[in-house]
């Protein structure tokens, strides 16, 4: 929701329920700055290798959460997808048929060769997501507490998925001097 929109929202709530606005302030100044600091892409864009792209697509958006960026979809004459890119949070995968460049996915290989870490804002929540899709669960949640969590997942066509709790993936600043 575009910023002014968020605040005509507020405004409306906040007249019958003051504590509304308090509320809605984070939502309304994440809006801003999202529509105010400029989108950086990705210099390093993993790719992931499927038979079946469409069916991939709908699985990751269904269970990880994840979004296609619909101006990357190269779609031949016969309807079949070659290639997309899905983003979740400010990263970015693209989705590839397989064979291309010479990769192939672990159903074809019978062999897992990597798998991604993906920061999460809750972990649990994001379990039961990716559960209720229908994933396979390779490894439950664990951890000592709450923001040192973690669990595995497999898509359809055997790609493994590490999802963890978004504070084990901050990054101190680097120092340039």
């Amino acid at each position: 929701m575009k910023p002014v929109d968020l605040a005509r929202k507020l405004r409306r709530e906040a007249a019958f329920e003051p504590a509304a606005l308090d509320r809605g302030k984070e939502e309304l100044m994440a809006a801003i700055r999202q529509e105010v600091e400029p989108r950086h892409r990705p210099t390093i864009i993993p790719q992931l290798p499927y038979q079946d792209i469409r069916a991939a697509l709908s699985f990751l958006e269904r269970a990880f959460g994840f979004h296609e960026i619909p101006t990357s979809r190269m779609e031949g004459a016969d309807g079949v997808i070659h290639h997309a890119i899905v983003e979740f949070g400010d990263s970015v995968i693209g989705i590839g048929t397989q064979g291309a460049h010479g990769a192939i996915s672990p159903k074809s290989g019978g062999i897992e060769s990597q798998y991604l870490s993906v920061a999460v804002a809750d972990v649990e929540a994001h379990y039961q997501r990716a559960l209720a899709a229908g994933a396979r669960i390779a490894r439950e949640p664990r951890g000592q507490s709450a923001s040192a969590r973690a669990y595995e997942a497999l898509d359809p066509e055997g790609h493994r998925w590490r999802f963890v709790d978004q504070r084990l993936r901050e990054v101190p600043p680097l120092n340039r001097s």
